[in-house]
């Protein structure tokens, strides 16, 4: 009788796991492509400086999350939209800079008919996801 209810327990996980992927399947290609940069550990810290080039697809928004230490971003092409949680959205274009604060809870992404690009440099924590979703 064990035996049949860890057979009926693990199907039900199986077909429940299924239906909840073909719900919200994986996206593909990813519409946030990092190419790293750079990476350098701070002697004697616990802190690490990683720089990349970011693309976010149009239209895309990553939803609520932070990351673990601060992020200075230099834009190339088309428009960011940040809104930090507490403050007033902002839109920013090419050739313009800003700093997402440690730990600043916050949404981002795309705004306009082509990607946004740019350069970020992210003073974080090592060990740590560079991004962490809040619910």
């Amino acid at each position: 009788m064990l035996k049949k209810s860890i057979v009926v327990a693990t199907l039900l996980a199986l077909v429940l796991g299924t239906v909840a992927l073909a719900q919200n399947p994986p996206v593909s290609p990813s519409p946030i492509k990092r190419t790293p940069i750079g990476k350098t550990e701070i002697p004697g810290g616990q802190y690490e400086v990683l720089s990349a080039v970011v693309e976010i697809a149009p239209g895309f928004k990553a939803g609520r999350h932070f990351h673990p230490g601060t992020v200075q971003v230099q834009m190339l092409d088309g428009e960011f939209w940040l809104a930090l949680d507490g403050q007033p959205e902002k839109t920013y274009t090419a050739g313009q800079a800003f700093e997402v604060p440690l730990k600043a809870i916050h949404n981002e992404g795309s705004v306009g008919d082509k990607p946004a690009k740019f350069i970020a440099v992210y003073i974080v924590e090592k060990g740590q996801p560079l991004v962490q979703p809040v619910k």
